[in-house]
């Protein structure tokens, strides 16, 4: 199976940036689709991006589309999630999954076979 780890959350203004990384480790990490989704306080977890093995496609939820990039580095079995122009909704435990059947529902939190243990976003206004 494999194990997610996240990293590169903090603290930051409004309007700054982080960038946040995944890295894999296990048995594979080929074919898998890579997710990143969020959970504020009192929140449901909401999907934010996703991206296929190849990085040929990605997928952005409307609230962060134009602000958020995400990338993946598959000889470095990490994915990346650049947050730029953050403001306090971002506020968020960030967590990494991947699916290894590379669903087509890509947004669906049940698709997801591995998560990570999460990463702490927090801006300040």
């Amino acid at each position: 199976q494999v194990q997610l780890l996240e990293s590169g959350g903090g603290l930051v203004q409004a309007g700054g940036s982080l960038r946040l990384s995944c890295a894999a480790s296990g048995r594979t990490f080929s074919g898998y689709t890579m997710g990143w989704f969020r959970q504020a306080p009192g929140k449901e977890r909401e999907f934010v991006s996703a991206i296929t093995w190849s990085g040929g496609s990605t997928y952005y939820a409307d609230s962060v589309k134009g602000r958020f990039t995400i990338s993946r580095d598959n000889a470095k079995n990490t994915v990346y999630l650049q947050m730029n122009s953050l403001n306090p909704e971002d506020t968020a435990v960030y967590y990494c999954a991947a699916d290894p059947a590379g669903s087509y529902y890509y947004t669906r939190l049940e698709e997801y076979r591995y998560w990570g243990q999460g990463t702490q976003v927090t801006v300040s206004s």
